[in-house]
């Protein structure tokens, strides 16, 4: 195997005003959902060492796992919530230690939809809601129907009150817990592109039937989250091509993605050229699909032609030698950003290594989404050994209140 390019010289380590804040690098640590939390949606301990090893010597930006606004967001077991002072106060633990190493962080607003567990939502007493009252899978009506919890349409209350609660996360996190930046959640089939995509939407109402009429949730949202915060605090993450959890995809026979995706980012445009710009967009990438590399003309390259702000990129740009994809598109323009995932959870080091061109380290697939140490604080820096495991039932120590 062809040893991997330095990168030193490349865009990704030049630095760029992002909002309000100077990143020293434009290499992003994508939302990565890794299940640490513990029962009552608390950060742990765990969870401070993860990022803090993460954000030493790097100077970029860091993005947290998806976190739910409420409880009414939806809920799976051991994820983040900042929603109560405890869950606030942890979270705040975690920002002070990234900020404490010189780099800056965005919380990632989450709203699961029909993609919630509709037996954990019963245990807490939530009902399963989406767009439609209409299941992704068989296995998803299966679960809901044996938990007596079947799935129904949100009504226009129930439709305010998810901008109400984006809200109020965005002000936890940034007015309280002190992240730079709040990231929506507006990809991969959860509430919000469920209300964008004409496969989950049949809607009759204001929010359903034309694009403008599906897209429109998520730009309340956005300019609920302008008005609490500020524009450059506020990112958003949007997957055009996404096919997980029942998207239309770029196969799809109801419309394209480019078609239904590009009056989102006009209106997002829109709103920076009448002097409310966006942070960021993150665009994710239709490169990987079950491992396969996609066609060239699945690329989100056409979203620049609509979006002029910073864009940041993600799908797939450490898995193929030499790092092309990556190189050609943040040196193509002077604002584009380079997120990962995977190899930032083997590689605490990982802008050392791509600055200098050393070996990565592979990701464990398998201990993604278990529980304690185990795959998730054990990869050492370039060099050193594996940690300490913990075994992978190593509980889960919540943050105590400052």
């Amino acid at each position: 195997m062809t040893p991997p390019p330095a990168l030193k010289d490349t865009n990704l380590f030049k630095p760029i005003k992002v909002g309000s804040i100077e990143l020293q690098n434009r290499l992003v640590f994508a939302p990565t959902t890794r299940f640490r939390n513990t029962n009552e949606f608390v950060a742990t301990n765990l969870m401070k060492k993860h990022y803090e090893d993460r954000a030493e010597n790097n100077g970029g930006l860091l993005i947290t796992e998806a976190t739910f606004v409420s409880p009414q967001a939806g809920l799976y077991p051991n994820c983040p919530m900042i929603h109560t002072d405890e869950q606030i106060q942890a979270w705040k633990q975690i920002v002070d230690a990234v900020h404490a190493k010189g780099t800056s962080f965005a919380m990632q607003l989450w709203h699961l939809g029909r993609a919630a567990n509709a037996k954990t939502l019963k245990e807490h007493g939530v009902p399963y809601l989406a767009p439609s009252a209409e299941y992704y899978d068989e296995d998803t009506k299966k679960v809901a129907v044996e938990a007596g919890n079947e799935l129904r349409a949100f009504t226009l209350e129930e439709v305010k009150q998810i901008i109400e609660d984006f809200k109020q996360g965005a002000i936890n996190a940034v007015k309280v817990a002190g992240f730079d930046f709040v990231e929506i959640h507006a990809a991969h089939m959860y509430t919000l592109s469920q209300f964008i995509d004409i496969a989950s939407n049949h809607r009759t109402d204001e929010y359903g039937g034309s694009i403008e009429n599906r897209t429109k949730l998520t730009l309340e949202v956005v300019d609920a989250l302008i008005d609490a915060v500020g524009a450059e605090k506020v990112g958003i993450r949007i997957s055009p091509y996404a096919e997980f959890q029942g998207g239309s995809g770029a196969n799809s026979r109801l419309m394209h993605p480019i078609a239904q995706y590009a009056y989102l980012y006009s209106e997002l445009e829109r709103r920076g050229r009448e002097g409310k710009r966006l942070a960021y967009v993150h665009s994710v990438e239709a490169r990987m699909a079950l491992g396969d590399v996609l066609a060239p003309e699945y690329s989100v390259d056409w979203v620049k032609q609509i979006w002029k702000g910073v864009l940041i990129r993600a799908g797939g740009y450490l898995h193929l030698d030499g790092y092309t994809n990556l190189i050609n598109d943040v040196n193509d323009d002077d604002r584009t950003l380079i997120a990962v995932s995977r190899y930032y959870t083997s590689n605490p080091d990982l802008v050392y290594r791509l600055k200098e061109g050393l070996e990565l380290t592979k990701y464990d697939r398998n201990t993604l989404y278990g529980g304690g140490n185990y795959g998730y604080n054990t990869f050492g820096k370039f060099g050193e050994d594996a940690k300490a495991q913990d075994s992978v039932e190593a509980k889960l120590q919540a943050l105590a209140l400052a």
